[in-house]
């Protein structure tokens, strides 16, 4: 009896220890930005969004509708025609908030990047002040670009709780009017938490037994996606790789596995529209998700850029791409 009691503790340290990162101690490469304007760009919008607007949901409705003003300002402002995905919700019109970049030689098939705007009773500067500030500046990145094909930027309402995997995510209308029309959605990278980063040893955490497969700080961004998608996965991280030194790891899991479909990709999933998440592993390095301590102060803007301007290249190559 006291065997197997000390065989069961053994396995569950083993099993605790493995939710640490084992790979790369040492210090991460160095980056090189093109754009050194950006950081500050990333950083006034997160600040408008998180601090000025602040907590913005179906249940501080006047916060919601002004951060979507907001963003379909920044959309004009670049010169897109900005268009509304509107419809109902506890009683409130909520709208998904989409620039529309046409494509030149095959218009009819999409490339999207999403962010939500929504927050869980909380600031929301990583979640997802973070992934909206990397959308607007993705469409300004892009915007004087020719693409082969048509490049949406879609900001998502209500992905938070209580919408969270619901027919009322933004994300899930959207796609389910797509599916309807057999719109052709090639791909679909969502900006989930960019923000925060560390360099110190044993910051980054992961579900059990995959730690020793990853790095044990919290300085890289990952896109994430399950087995049907890892396809996207592989070319997403090639094509990020190909264009910046920033760290970047490519993770392909179960959907069951905790934070795998914890975004709006999910919803693409949903409707069989390839999708991959782009990152910073949320809860697993960030000790101050879905609190009020969610601040802009906490957020590494360079490296933020860095990630954009990966991304930037990621959509570029996806949007010319003349096979799936």
């Amino acid at each position: 009896m006291l065997k197997a009691i000390f065989i069961g503790i053994a396995i569950f340290l083993f099993i605790l220890l493995t939710t640490f990162g084992w790979q790369r101690p040492f210090s991460s490469p160095d980056f090189f930005l093109e754009d050194k304007t950006l950081p500050g760009r990333l950083k006034k919008h997160v600040v408008k969004l998180s601090s000025q607007i602040g907590d913005r949901s179906v249940f501080r409705y006047p916060q919601l509708t002004e951060a979507a003003a907001y963003i379909s300002q920044e959309f004009q402002a670049m010169g897109f025609k900005v268009e509304f995905q509107k419809y109902q919700l506890h009683g409130k019109e909520v709208k998904n908030v989409i620039a529309r970049k046409p494509g030149k030689k095959r218009p009819e098939e999409i490339i999207v990047a999403g962010a939500h705007y929504d927050t869980c009773f909380n600031p929301g500067a990583n979640d997802n002040a973070s992934g909206v500030a990397g959308l607007i500046e993705l469409a300004r990145l892009i915007s004087q670009t020719e693409s082969a094909r048509t490049i949406k930027f879609i900001a998502f309402a209500n992905e938070e709780p209580p919408f969270f995997k619901t027919e009322d995510m933004g994300s899930f209308v959207y796609t389910r009017q797509a599916k309807k029309e057999n719109k052709q959605i090639k791909a679909a990278v969502i900006l989930e938490m960019i923000g925060y980063y560390s360099k110190q040893p044993f910051s980054q955490r992961y579900p059990p037994l995959l730690g020793p497969f990853f790095p044990n700080k919290a300085d890289f961004i990952a896109i994430v996606g399950n087995l049907t998608n890892r396809n996207l996965v592989k070319k997403t991280s090639s094509a990020f790789s190909r264009h910046s030194e920033f760290p970047i790891e490519s993770i392909v899991l179960f959907d069951f596995i905790p934070g795998v479909d914890f975004s709006d990709h999910w919803s693409f999933w949903q409707h069989g529209f390839p999708a991959v998440m782009a990152t910073d592993t949320a809860f697993y390095r960030y000790k101050h998700y879905h609190k009020k301590s969610d601040t802009f102060e906490k957020l590494n803007y360079c490296k933020m850029a860095a990630v954009v301007e990966g991304l930037k290249e990621v959509l570029i190559e996806l949007a010319e791409k003349k096979t799936d």
